[in-house]
């Protein structure tokens, strides 16, 4: 298929493209924006296929080198469009634009729709409100073989494009769902995956606790941490050891901390 080129900022395919930055449209069309070289390829690697490919040789490093994701897009059933440098950095949603957009499906399923195995190892976030924690936990998930992540009660969804900048694309590599708490724990309940959650108040140190079976590893806000109702229905508590005059962590840090905890025990 030929590629065509969009010159206008006020083109209305470059409209539609905005509109996917709002979480309504994004459930409307399930489809939601990724920016950036590196995330395309990471999710083409993941098995993505996208429906549009926007890009822009002028912010390109290596048009030349960088041609084979173009390619492999194209070939797993997008439709590429060049923009001009106005009319990509018109859809550019991040600082520092490389000359890659795409329009993908959008990514989660139920937890009950996992796939997972006999001993998998899992995180659960509570509420978390950033974009960006949630995309740094990826980010730790995919580095620690995680075998999946769930948002419960979540306040964003896993196709909020500073989400999917945030994990650089490990939203397409580490499979996500998302629930309800209730929902989220009854699930890990009937599937006799054991609920560790984390809480400066808890007794046990994340050290202290047998992490090498089909355990799940919940994390809360920063501001309030986990929920009464998730701490609740958890299995155990357990706190990481703090020496500092602040009681808690970078809800992030934290559950990178307990995750590769969990590694190495394993």
């Amino acid at each position: 298929m030929a590629e065509h080129t969009i010159t206008s900022p006020a083109n209305p395919r470059l409209k539609a493209l905005v509109a996917l930055r709002r979480r309504r449209r994004r459930e409307e069309t399930g489809r939601t924006l990724l920016e950036g070289y590196d995330e395309l390829a990471l999710a083409l690697d993941a098995g993505v296929h996208p429906h549009e490919l926007f890009t822009c040789d002028d912010l390109m490093a290596d048009p030349a080198a960088q041609a084979d994701v173009v390619r492999r897009a194209r070939e797993a059933g997008a439709e590429v469009i060049r923009l001009s440098r106005q009319a990509f950095e018109k859809v550019a949603y991040r600082e520092g634009a490389d000359g890659f957009l795409a329009v993908v499906p959008a990514v989660g399923v139920t937890p009950r729709e996992l796939a997972l195995p006999d001993r998998p190892l899992v995180l659960i976030a509570e509420g978390v409100e950033k974009p960006g924690n949630l995309g740094a936990m990826l980010r730790t998930a995919d580095a620690a073989g995680v075998d999946a992540a769930v948002a419960a009660a979540p306040m964003t969804d896993w196709g909020n494009p500073n989400v999917v900048r945030s994990s650089k694309g490990t939203v397409f590599s580490v499979p996500v769902a998302t629930a309800t708490t209730e929902e989220t724990f009854g699930w890990a309940r009937e599937r006799g995956i054991r609920v560790v959650a984390a809480t400066p108040a808890a007794t046990s140190l994340h050290t202290d606790v047998d992490l090498t079976g089909p355990v799940a590893i919940a994390v809360g806000t920063e501001k309030e941490g986990l929920t009464d109702t998730a701490l609740d229905l958890a299995d155990i508590h357990i706190r990481i050891p703090m020496s500092g005059k602040a009681n808690s962590l970078n809800v992030a840090t934290s559950a990178a901390i307990i995750l590769y905890e969990a590694v190495r025990q394993r």
